[in-house]
């Protein structure tokens, strides 16, 4: 079988978004080829390179979204005004101008109708379908045209109040984020020879990443498979607080709709956890299409301290993971003061790298905080203090890997007010640790009653469950055994592959056969490729042929660029 990869600031760059998973697939599923079309975020990420790839990676083409070159396009008359139509139709159906606009002012809460999502569906293929016909969209995109439709559209009867709100700066705003999340409309990716050829479109993200397997379902027939361990449209809601309402609820309403698109032509969907599950059917994902395939991790490098839990300091909490705002780590401080009353002798180590500029200072106020509730504790007058809270970095002389981390300490804590799939969480199962952890995002699913589970920004609570399980060895114990056994069930690698493997096979085998074999006199051969098989080999004149139905014409312009396709290297990059 021949897999389309579609990632977005991820694999197969060395950085980002779901390059471990991606990675551990590949590598898993050596008997399928696969050719990965890969979106990058950063010119820092393209400079870094990629991971090393394995033999069943045919091909990687990539494109940039950090930038966006001068495509040279200059639409006449008629494609001024298909543009103009298609996206005023875009911009209207997020705005909420309803067809035949009354005059009314709706509320964003109103259910949306039926017909909104094929008005959202044809404008965003008309203006795929005039890239193609023009060779891009980049400069229309980027047209003071492009304002003013928007502009029109939050102006005109029926329009949501927070669009009628929009200033000049706002349209801005949201033009260019627009222009940035329709980019991929403008890639000569959906040939033939691109992802015209592959069996199955497998977009390892919501939001722009699914944008090419759309087109090549819209194209070509591909069918179309959309993976998500987190939905845009909650991230969305979560990184915007303080934007203003008009940017926040229009952007909002662009990736509630595209997020309905792709949930509507896939053939799966699945989610990494029923947290996410659940923001799908939210978004309009149909149950019967839905699946759960939990995230795979690797237990080699945890199974030593899983095997031998009784390694672990007695009197020690850890916390493991990035430090950011999200973590809370000042709630657990606050927790760890009240431990401290009750167990004087207990130690915490916080482990973990800040992220980013943010993080480096939040690690600072921590610090700042820690020193002030916890001063340096001395023996006697002539002896050195010592803080009972320590920050540690994976890497060290004393914590070389993550396993040494979770080892070290009796229970590990989770003290997130933002949580997805918990990663740590399920790293600390996977080492037998007792847990301690804040009931958000998809933490009592992965815990499944083998931890504690307490309030989010209670630190009393997460106080309490610490020491229920520092004065009790043997709960310790029996919650670790069974936290490890869950997630050798559930977490691994190998459940993951073995799970994605039969959803391939499964959608292939419903999908229609698109391509014909010809014999030498150009007639089809009927019955001569199964619906799942791929022979990697290229034909000789006398042997039969492939020919490919559908798919776009050559665009009469140039179109914008994106590498072309080059053998997969053994090596990183």
């Amino acid at each position: 079988m021949r897999i389309g990869l579609l990632t977005e600031g991820g694999y197969p760059y060395v950085s980002g978004d779901a390059r471990l998973w991606c990675d551990r697939l590949v590598h898993g599923l050596a008997q399928h080829e696969f050719d990965v079309y890969a979106l990058s975020r950063s010119e820092h990420q393209e400079d870094e390179g990629w991971i090393p790839l394995p033999p069943n990676v045919r091909r990687v083409r990539t494109a940039p979204l950090w930038m966006a070159e001068d495509d040279e396009v200059v639409f006449g008359r008629r494609a001024r005004r298909r543009f103009t139509e298609c996206f005023g139709e875009l911009a209207a159906v997020l705005c909420g101008v309803p067809e035949g606009a009354s005059g009314a002012v709706r509320s964003l809460s109103e259910e949306v109708p039926a017909s909104e999502a094929d008005r959202f569906a044809n404008a965003l293929y008309g203006l795929a379908e005039l890239a193609r016909d023009e060779g891009g969209l980049a400069g229309a995109l980027r047209s003071e045209a492009a304002v003013r439709t928007l502009e029109r559209a939050c102006r005109a009867p029926g329009a949501h109040r927070a669009a009628r709100e929009a200033r000049v700066p706002d349209l801005l705003a949201v033009a260019a984020h627009l222009e940035r999340a329709l980019r991929p409309l403008s890639l000569d990716w959906y040939e033939d020879d691109g992802l015209g050829a592959v069996d199955l479109c497998h977009a390892a993200s919501g939001g722009t990443a699914v944008l090419p397997g759309l087109l090549a379902r819209h194209f070509t027939g591909v069918p179309l498979m959309v993976t998500e361990y987190g939905v845009r449209l909650r991230t969305h809601y979560l990184t915007t607080p303080d934007a203003p309402p008009a940017v926040r609820s229009l952007l909002a309403a662009f990736q509630g709709r595209l997020a309905a698109e792709a949930y509507g032509r896939a053939e799966v969907v699945t989610a990494g956890n029923t947290h996410t599950r659940r923001w799908q059917e939210r978004c309009g994902a149909d149950r019967q299409k839905l699946r759960t395939v939990y995230p795979g991790m690797d237990a080699r490098p945890f199974a030593e301290v899983g095997e031998s839990p009784d390694c672990a300091g007695p009197d020690t909490l850890v916390w493991v993971g990035r430090v950011e705002p999200a973590k809370d780590l000042v709630s657990l401080l606050h927790a760890f003061a009240e431990v401290r009353k009750r167990q004087p002798k207990t130690r915490l180590r916080i482990v973990g790298a800040p992220a980013g500029p943010e993080g480096a200072a939040y690690l600072g106020h921590c610090r700042t905080l820690a020193a002030q509730l916890f001063p340096d504790e001395a023996a006697g007058p002539h002896a050195a203090g010592d803080n009972p809270v320590s920050f540690e970095e994976i890497g060290g002389p004393d914590l070389p890997v993550a396993a040494d981390a979770y080892a070290s300490g009796a229970v590990t804590v989770l003290s997130s007010v933002v949580e997805g799939f918990p990663v740590g969480l399920a790293e600390a199962m996977l080492c037998g640790s007792a847990t301690v952890s804040t009931d958000v995002g998809a933490v009592v699913e992965v815990i499944g009653g083998t931890g504690l589970v307490v309030p989010p920004r209670n630190p009393r609570a997460l106080a309490e469950a610490c020491v229920a399980l520092l004065r009790d060895p043997e709960r310790r114990a029996r919650l670790g055994a069974a936290a490890r056994a869950r997630a050798l069930e559930l977490f691994t690698v190998e459940q993951n592959i073995e799970a994605f493997h039969g959803i391939y096979l499964e959608i292939v085998s419903r999908a229609p056969v698109r391509r014909v074999v010809l014999d030498g006199a150009g007639e089809p051969l009927p019955f001569s490729v199964p619906a799942e098989a791929h022979v990697p080999v290229r034909w000789s004149a006398a042997s039969p042929r492939l020919a490919a139905r559908g798919g776009p014409g050559c665009a009469a312009g140039r179109p914008v660029r994106a590498t072309t396709p080059v053998p997969a290297p053994e090596g990183a990059r």
